[in-house]
């Protein structure tokens, strides 16, 4: 990778400043991600059962992961539904198309 594909990208976490390398590609999703880490760690200190950065950003991280994995596990039957659900828009939608061409005729 050249280092024309690379950009460097400022976050805000916990309203300090960190400057970041990523692909140029990437820059959306990193942003988003800084994002969403943000308001993760802003969870955990508001809460005040927590103190200091790096255990904050330790618990974060930890319940970001359990987040991953409960959504991983649900994965199979997230990707069943959204299959059952095509097909039913695309049955759906073939029915309409037919309809329409038999009032057409």
């Amino acid at each position: 990778m050249t280092d024309e594909r690379i950009s460097r990208v400022s976050v805000r976490l916990l309203d300090r400043q960190y400057e970041v390398a990523c692909p140029v590609e990437e820059r959306s999703d990193l942003l988003d991600s800084a994002e969403y880490l943000d308001a993760k760690m802003r969870e955990v200190r508001d809460s005040g059962k927590v103190v200091g950065l790096d255990r904050i950003a330790v618990i974060s991280a930890l319940n970001i992961a359990n987040e991953l994995i409960k959504l991983k596990q649900q994965g199979p039957t997230l990707d069943g539904d959204v299959g059952s659900r095509l097909r039913l828009l695309r049955e759906r939608v073939e029915s309409a198309l037919a309809t329409g061409q038999q009032l057409e005729l």
